[in-house]
Protein backbone atom coordinates (compact mmCIF):
# COMPACT_ATOMS: atom_id res chain seq x y z
CA UNK A 1 0.00 0.00 0.00
CA UNK A 2 1.83 3.38 -0.65
CA UNK A 3 1.03 6.54 1.20
CA UNK A 4 1.89 9.71 0.20
CA UNK A 5 3.80 12.45 2.96
CA UNK A 6 3.23 15.89 2.15
CA UNK A 7 5.15 18.18 3.86
CA UNK A 8 2.57 20.99 5.03
CA UNK A 9 3.89 24.24 4.23
CA UNK A 10 7.22 22.76 4.14
CA UNK A 11 7.71 21.02 7.60
CA UNK A 12 6.59 24.12 9.61
CA UNK A 13 6.41 21.89 13.07
CA UNK A 14 9.50 22.08 12.85
CA UNK A 15 11.02 25.28 10.55
CA UNK A 16 9.45 28.71 10.29
CA UNK A 17 6.72 27.94 7.99
CA UNK A 18 6.40 28.63 3.82
CA UNK A 19 10.01 30.08 4.07
CA UNK A 20 12.96 28.37 2.03
CA UNK A 21 14.52 26.93 4.99
CA UNK A 22 11.15 25.35 5.85
CA UNK A 23 11.06 23.53 2.13
CA UNK A 24 15.03 22.92 2.02
CA UNK A 25 14.42 20.96 5.28
CA UNK A 26 11.29 19.30 3.90
CA UNK A 27 13.47 17.81 0.85
CA UNK A 28 16.32 17.08 2.55
CA UNK A 29 13.95 14.82 5.01
CA UNK A 30 12.58 12.77 1.76
CA UNK A 31 8.99 13.97 2.14
CA UNK A 32 7.61 13.00 -1.36
CA UNK A 33 5.55 16.44 -1.87
CA UNK A 34 5.68 19.97 -0.79
CA UNK A 35 2.93 21.79 0.13
CA UNK A 36 2.84 25.72 0.26
CA UNK A 37 0.43 28.46 0.49
CA UNK A 38 0.28 31.77 -3.11
CA UNK A 39 -1.20 35.04 -2.27
CA UNK A 40 0.05 38.41 -4.45
CA UNK A 41 1.89 41.67 -3.35
CA UNK A 42 -0.02 44.43 -4.02
CA UNK A 43 2.61 44.86 -7.42
CA UNK A 44 1.28 41.08 -8.67
CA UNK A 45 3.93 38.98 -7.52
CA UNK A 46 3.30 35.62 -6.71
CA UNK A 47 4.33 35.25 -2.88
CA UNK A 48 4.55 32.30 -0.79
CA UNK A 49 2.33 32.48 2.56
CA UNK A 50 -0.72 31.34 4.62
CA UNK A 51 -2.54 33.78 5.66
CA UNK A 52 -4.09 37.14 3.76
CA UNK A 53 -1.94 39.05 6.38
CA UNK A 54 1.74 39.27 7.33
CA UNK A 55 1.17 39.75 11.11
CA UNK A 56 1.11 35.99 12.56
CA UNK A 57 4.18 35.22 10.37
CA UNK A 58 6.56 37.99 9.99
CA UNK A 59 7.35 40.38 11.89
CA UNK A 60 5.41 43.13 9.93
CA UNK A 61 1.43 43.87 9.92
CA UNK A 62 -1.53 44.34 7.63
CA UNK A 63 -2.40 42.80 4.60
CA UNK A 64 0.28 41.41 2.01
CA UNK A 65 -1.86 42.79 -1.32
CA UNK A 66 -1.22 46.25 0.37
CA UNK A 67 2.85 45.28 0.35
CA UNK A 68 4.80 45.71 -2.40
CA UNK A 69 7.17 42.51 -3.12
CA UNK A 70 10.25 44.53 -2.02
CA UNK A 71 8.56 46.36 1.68
CA UNK A 72 7.67 41.80 1.93
CA UNK A 73 11.26 41.11 1.80
CA UNK A 74 12.12 43.03 4.08
CA UNK A 75 10.37 41.33 6.74
CA UNK A 76 11.57 38.20 8.81
CA UNK A 77 9.78 35.10 8.37
CA UNK A 78 11.58 33.39 11.14
CA UNK A 79 14.94 32.87 12.01
CA UNK A 80 15.81 35.51 9.96
CA UNK A 81 13.94 33.94 7.12
CA UNK A 82 12.35 35.93 4.12
CA UNK A 83 9.41 35.94 2.64
CA UNK A 84 10.19 34.19 -0.75
CA UNK A 85 8.36 34.40 -3.89
CA UNK A 86 7.16 31.67 -5.76
CA UNK A 87 10.08 30.75 -8.68
CA UNK A 88 12.25 31.20 -5.93
CA UNK A 89 10.90 27.87 -4.47
CA UNK A 90 10.87 26.12 -7.93
CA UNK A 91 14.60 26.98 -7.90
CA UNK A 92 15.38 26.32 -4.69
CA UNK A 93 13.97 22.39 -4.61
CA UNK A 94 13.13 19.60 -7.01
CA UNK A 95 10.09 18.31 -5.06
CA UNK A 96 6.78 17.76 -6.61
CA UNK A 97 4.49 20.72 -5.31
CA UNK A 98 1.02 21.15 -4.14
CA UNK A 99 0.07 24.94 -4.76
CA UNK A 100 -2.76 26.21 -2.47
CA UNK A 101 -4.69 29.68 -4.08
CA UNK A 102 -6.89 32.01 -1.94
CA UNK A 103 -8.73 33.47 -4.81
CA UNK A 104 -9.42 33.47 -8.84
CA UNK A 105 -6.06 36.33 -8.89
CA UNK A 106 -4.04 33.98 -7.38
CA UNK A 107 -4.88 31.58 -9.82
CA UNK A 108 -4.47 33.62 -12.65
CA UNK A 109 -1.09 34.43 -11.96
CA UNK A 110 -0.13 31.06 -11.37
CA UNK A 111 -1.80 29.60 -14.04
CA UNK A 112 0.62 32.15 -15.98
CA UNK A 113 4.14 30.94 -14.23
CA UNK A 114 3.21 27.03 -14.32
CA UNK A 115 2.82 27.72 -18.33
CA UNK A 116 6.39 29.61 -18.50
CA UNK A 117 7.85 27.48 -16.48
CA UNK A 118 6.53 24.18 -17.86
CA UNK A 119 4.98 22.87 -14.58
CA UNK A 120 2.12 20.86 -15.51
CA UNK A 121 3.88 17.34 -14.62
CA UNK A 122 5.55 18.79 -11.08
CA UNK A 123 2.58 21.14 -9.63
CA UNK A 124 -0.70 20.37 -8.19
CA UNK A 125 -2.80 23.29 -7.67
CA UNK A 126 -5.31 22.80 -4.51
CA UNK A 127 -7.71 25.32 -2.83
CA UNK A 128 -10.75 25.74 -0.36
CA UNK A 129 -12.72 27.48 -3.02
CA UNK A 130 -14.11 26.09 -6.02
CA UNK A 131 -14.16 29.02 -8.47
CA UNK A 132 -10.26 29.29 -7.71
CA UNK A 133 -9.75 25.38 -9.14
CA UNK A 134 -12.81 26.09 -12.04
CA UNK A 135 -10.64 29.13 -12.99
CA UNK A 136 -7.10 27.41 -13.38
CA UNK A 137 -8.32 24.39 -15.17
CA UNK A 138 -9.90 26.76 -17.67
CA UNK A 139 -6.69 28.56 -18.37
CA UNK A 140 -4.31 25.69 -17.90
CA UNK A 141 -5.46 22.77 -19.16
CA UNK A 142 -4.45 19.66 -17.80
CA UNK A 143 -2.99 20.83 -14.87
CA UNK A 144 -3.75 18.38 -11.97
CA UNK A 145 -6.19 20.14 -8.96
CA UNK A 146 -7.20 19.37 -5.52
CA UNK A 147 -10.51 20.80 -3.41
CA UNK A 148 -9.77 21.00 -0.15
CA UNK A 149 -12.11 21.14 2.87
CA UNK A 150 -12.48 21.27 6.43
CA UNK A 151 -16.09 20.73 7.29
CA UNK A 152 -18.21 18.81 4.61
CA UNK A 153 -20.66 15.56 3.80
CA UNK A 154 -21.35 13.89 0.65
CA UNK A 155 -21.87 17.23 -1.14
CA UNK A 156 -17.91 17.50 -1.50
CA UNK A 157 -18.14 14.38 -3.82
CA UNK A 158 -20.38 16.68 -5.98
CA UNK A 159 -18.02 19.23 -5.37
CA UNK A 160 -14.94 17.34 -6.48
CA UNK A 161 -16.72 15.90 -9.54
CA UNK A 162 -18.41 19.58 -10.56
CA UNK A 163 -14.85 21.26 -10.85
CA UNK A 164 -13.11 18.28 -12.08
CA UNK A 165 -10.46 18.09 -9.48
CA UNK A 166 -8.44 14.45 -9.15
CA UNK A 167 -8.00 14.78 -5.36
CA UNK A 168 -9.79 15.68 -2.49
CA UNK A 169 -7.61 17.37 0.28
CA UNK A 170 -9.89 16.74 3.67
CA UNK A 171 -9.90 17.33 7.42
CA UNK A 172 -8.47 14.05 9.02
CA UNK A 173 -10.67 14.38 11.90
CA UNK A 174 -14.19 15.14 9.88
CA UNK A 175 -13.21 11.96 7.57
CA UNK A 176 -15.09 8.92 7.01
CA UNK A 177 -14.66 5.63 4.87
CA UNK A 178 -18.08 5.93 3.54
CA UNK A 179 -16.66 10.01 1.81
CA UNK A 180 -13.06 8.60 1.00
CA UNK A 181 -14.84 5.48 -0.75
CA UNK A 182 -17.04 7.52 -2.36
CA UNK A 183 -14.60 9.68 -4.22
CA UNK A 184 -12.32 6.59 -4.66
CA UNK A 185 -15.28 5.00 -6.67
CA UNK A 186 -15.08 8.54 -8.64
CA UNK A 187 -11.27 8.28 -9.36
CA UNK A 188 -10.67 11.26 -7.10
CA UNK A 189 -7.27 10.37 -4.73
CA UNK A 190 -7.74 11.40 -1.15
CA UNK A 191 -5.15 13.59 1.26
CA UNK A 192 -6.47 13.77 4.73
CA UNK A 193 -4.64 16.79 6.86
CA UNK A 194 -3.20 16.98 9.02
CA UNK A 195 -1.16 13.33 10.10
CA UNK A 196 1.44 14.59 12.85
CA UNK A 197 1.28 11.40 15.37
CA UNK A 198 0.87 7.84 15.20
CA UNK A 199 -2.32 7.66 15.93
CA UNK A 200 -3.06 10.00 13.43
CA UNK A 201 -1.27 7.66 10.65
CA UNK A 202 -3.17 4.76 11.81
CA UNK A 203 -6.61 6.51 11.40
CA UNK A 204 -5.36 7.66 7.87
CA UNK A 205 -3.92 3.78 6.78
CA UNK A 206 -7.54 2.33 8.47
CA UNK A 207 -9.80 4.64 6.62
CA UNK A 208 -7.63 4.08 3.59
CA UNK A 209 -6.57 7.82 2.30
CA UNK A 210 -3.77 8.02 -0.57
CA UNK A 211 -1.13 10.32 1.77
CA UNK A 212 -1.46 12.36 4.37
CA UNK A 213 -0.07 16.38 4.88
CA UNK A 214 2.10 16.67 7.78
CA UNK A 215 3.99 18.75 9.81
CA UNK A 216 7.18 16.85 11.01
CA UNK A 217 9.37 14.89 9.33
CA UNK A 218 9.00 11.99 11.69
CA UNK A 219 5.59 11.02 9.52
CA UNK A 220 8.03 10.40 6.69
CA UNK A 221 10.46 7.74 8.70
CA UNK A 222 7.34 5.88 9.88
CA UNK A 223 5.73 5.39 6.90
CA UNK A 224 8.77 4.19 5.67
CA UNK A 225 9.00 2.04 8.89
CA UNK A 226 5.57 0.61 7.88
CA UNK A 227 6.69 -0.46 4.01
CA UNK A 228 4.30 1.97 2.98
CA UNK A 229 6.07 4.43 1.14
CA UNK A 230 5.67 4.99 -2.53
CA UNK A 231 6.63 2.52 -5.56
CA UNK A 232 9.72 4.41 -7.32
Amino acid sequence: MSFLTIGHRGVMGVEPENTLRSFIRAEREGLDVIELDLHLSSDGALVVMHDATVDRTTDGSGPIGDHTLDELRKLDAGLGERVPTFDEVLDAVRAPLQAEIKDRAAARALADTMRRRDLLERVTVISFHDEAVAEIRERLPGVRTGLVAGRYGEDVVRRAKDVGAELAVLNLRRLTLAVVERLHDEGIGVVSWVVNTPRDLLLARTLGVDGGTTDFPAIKRAVEAEGLSPAP
